[in-house]
């Protein structure tokens, strides 16, 4: 889990998850899982494309109401190493176009490691100069990733998933 971090681009955050780490890994990988944990609540998720591997689309809207959407994530998987590691980005999107200009452009990167008491978790998300990080953070970094990693914690430290 030492990725390199830059501390004048790069915003992350950090959790021990009290659940096994191939429960987090599904959680980020199945669709259905992601849907209950990737926007913060009230919102709604859906997930409309979600081809998980290096390439695949990465496509999601939002709603307050659960009737209409709005567009959320539109990117693509750069890498994926199984129970290990996932980056996507939003600067490319789904049909591997440069994305319009997005409130960030940013590669997340997310690492799944051992740890005595389940999973150790850290989202690191890059983004492209110092301004565009502090836009990000200004925009409610913190308050939002911190929202939907609760979210999967709750979810996967429950054991919601029945595909055990």
């Amino acid at each position: 889990m030492n990725q390199h971090f830059d501390p004048e681009r790069d915003l992350s955050i950090e959790r021990v998850i009290r659940a096994p780490r191939e429960r987090v890994w599904r959680a980020w990988t199945d669709p259905l899982q992601l849907a209950q944990w990737w926007v913060p609540a009230p919102t709604v998720a859906r997930i409309d494309r979600f081809e998980p591997r290096p390439g695949g689309a990465f496509v999601t809207s939002m709603s307050d109401d659960g009737e209409d959407f709005v567009p959320h994530t539109d990117g693509i998987f750069l890498l994926l190493e199984e129970g290990r590691r996932l980056v996507f980005t939003n600067a490319i999107t789904s049909s591997w176009h440069p994305a319009e200009p997005a409130p960030v452009a940013m590669t997340a990167e997310i690492l799944f490691g051992e740890h005595p008491d389940g999973t150790a978790y850290r989202a690191v998300v890059r983004h492209g100069d110092p301004a565009d990080r502090a836009r990000h953070e200004e925009l409610g970094f913190f308050d939002g990733w911190g929202a939907v990693t609760a979210a999967l914690v709750e979810l996967v430290e429950r054991g919601a998933d029945t595909a055990e």
